[in-house]
């Protein structure tokens, strides 16, 4: 059990749960015996600089929001090596899954007050962090497509109703990927590269990938034809698909990935870069609180979600 005094709170009141169930939260952690500092309002590019201004006034920074959100903060605190906290407030919360905190704000404020700290891999794309998984092709067309409007109206549901004309009109593309001094070149409707197990609202990266492991997981769809996707949606939502034979798989720590034309690449769900990119892996780059009952040796091996 780690107990903090001061922590930063940092939350997107735009998020998939509002107000009210935050003010619970705050009011809760106060009880607890934390002092919160609320931040100001601030738009996600200015995330970092936040949480610098304010690293020698606090021992934690609680973020509330979804992957977006962390996404965005990603930075602060890989500069400031302040512990972070999160109160899972999105639509998604595909890294809270990842490391078994509780959607529940009141039972993920339990996480802050009785929790462990645990150190977490982070994924780096051009200058650009992630926590879950970096993506092009397909998944970032979703992402263009999957407006803040739709989330907050369908919620879960938008991904499915915005992925399917995103499917039917999706043409593959030629990539250069190399790695571990190899090079392959693929045809392919989408690559994805993990660090994270969860991405896109559940889907797994591989059954086996996890946060902790200082490595990155590649996939590459190599389909010709989006609706084929939807007969390996089953396999997706397991980590299985990789098994596939259309379904190339690598690990490693760096990759470098070189396309016909830039693709926008989407990083937690936000899109960040373009290719050509390169992947590399930052080991143990964050602690995170997460539940005192999770193995501390292998995180995710305790993943019930």
């Amino acid at each position: 059990m780690t107990h903090f005094k001061t922590a930063l709170l940092i939350a997107n009141r735009n998020a998939k749960q509002g107000d009210a169930s935050l003010s619970e939260a705050i009011a809760s952690l106060r009880q607890s015996g934390i002092e919160l500092i609320d931040a100001p309002s601030t738009k996600p590019e200015s995330l970092p600089d936040l949480i610098r201004q304010y690293h020698n006034r606090v021992d934690l920074v609680i973020i509330g929001g979804g992957d977006g959100t962390l996404n965005a903060a990603a930075a602060g605190l890989v500069d400031t090596h302040l512990p972070l906290a999160i109160l899972p407030m999105g639509t998604a919360n595909d890294l809270a899954r990842t490391l078994t905190i509780p959607d529940d704000l009141s039972q993920a404020c339990q996480v802050i007050t009785t929790g462990q700290l645990h150190p977490i891999d982070l994924g780096w794309v051009n200058g650009k962090y992630f926590f879950n998984v970096a993506s092009f092709g397909l998944s970032a067309d979703i992402t263009q497509r999957l407006t803040k409007q739709k989330k907050q109206r369908w919620g879960m549901a938008a991904y499915a109703i915005t992925a399917l004309p995103a499917l039917w009109q999706a043409q593959p593309f030629s990539a250069e990927i190399r790695y571990a001094q190899q090079t392959v070149t693929v045809k392919t409707l989408q690559i994805a590269i993990g660090n994270g197990r969860y991405y896109g609202g559940g889907m797994q990266v591989s059954a086996e990938a996890m946060i902790d492991d200082h490595q990155l997981d590649l996939y590459s769809l190599e389909i010709q034809q989006g609706w084929q996707l939807l007969s390996l949606l089953p396999d997706m939502l397991r980590g299985r698909h990789i098994e596939l034979p259309n379904v190339r798989s690598l690990r490693g720590q760096e990759f470098e990935v070189k396309t016909d034309r830039p693709y926008p690449i989407n990083t937690d769900g936000e899109l960040t870069t373009q290719t050509p990119a390169v992947f590399r892996l930052v080991p143990d780059a964050i602690r995170v609180l997460v539940p005192a009952n999770v193995s501390a040796d292998t995180l995710v091996s305790s993943a019930t979600h």
